[in-house]
């Protein structure tokens, strides 16, 4: 008996574009296009505005120039400005290095296309002279704009290697100390100071407007010292002889030696 087979049967091919996955796929990728396309280049998100605050005309214009420039970047070859791709913290570091008049930074982004800088800038408290070089001198002790002409409060004679702005050339409470002297010697003693001098580490020479010194002992018990000094100036030295001074010695003893003209 003949045996037939059954026709084989083939089953027919879906065309491509009824495949899930592939649909799945371009979705994801043409969504994510088009979020890549709105957050880093479309115009919605591009910095049209740096407000900065709290700064001098001339240095709050150098400074937009700065943080302008920093936020220009690439992706993928295409130019961009966008709000998520500004490294804050980068600009500061960049600010406090190109600006040593400043000394804090806060920058924050205002969505959708705008930054705000807040700066602060330093007080000057003193003047600060290495040989020929001046500056300006912060509460900090750091050293943070030239005045070539101004006449020095305090200069030293032991800073190590050259001196430039942002550096920091001694230390707060040093400074808080000579300032405190400064102030002592004008209000309490009435003597006009011209110039505190860091001779060494133990010797501040202090020079009077009316010509003699003053040595001190800056590691030394300055409240001792300034007591000395301001008994000796009561009891021996009136106001109209000290024109005969040369210098008085603080730092040795229990008595304020003085040294007169010959």
């Amino acid at each position: 008996m003949k045996q037939h087979r059954k026709p084989h049967r083939y089953k027919k091919r879906k065309p491509i574009y009824y495949n899930r996955f592939l649909w799945l796929t371009l979705l994801v990728l043409v969504s994510s296009l088009a979020l890549f396309y709105f957050l880093f280049l479309a115009d919605f998100f591009q910095i049209k505005e740096i407000n900065i605050a709290s700064l001098q005309e001339a240095l709050r214009g150098r400074l937009k120039l700065l943080v302008q420039e920093r936020t220009e970047n690439n992706v993928l070859s295409f130019p961009t400005r966008s709000i998520f791709l500004v490294n804050t913290g980068r600009i500061k570091e960049d600010i406090l290095k190109e600006f040593p008049s400043i000394s804090e930074i806060e920058i924050s982004r205002n969505f959708p296309d705008s930054l705000n800088v807040s700066a602060t800038e330093r007080r000057g408290l003193a003047s600060f002279c290495q040989e020929e070089a001046c500056f300006i001198l912060d509460g900090e002790g750091i050293v943070f704009e030239n005045n070539g002409d101004l006449e020095p409060l305090i200069k030293t004679l032991i800073f190590d290697g050259e001196m430039k702005l942002g550096d920091k050339v001694i230390e707060k409470n040093e400074l808080r100390r000579l300032l405190e002297i400064n102030s002592y010697l004008e209000l309490d003693l009435n003597i006009a100071v011209k110039e505190l001098v860091i001779s060494s580490a133990d010797k501040l020479t202090v020079l009077t407007q009316e010509g003699w010194e003053i040595y001190l002992n800056p590691r030394g018990e300055i409240e001792w010292q300034l007591t000395k000094l301001k008994t000796l100036l009561n009891e021996k030295i009136p106001q109209e002889k000290r024109g005969e001074l040369e210098w008085i010695e603080l730092r040795f003893g229990n008595f304020a030696n003085p040294k007169y003209r010959d």
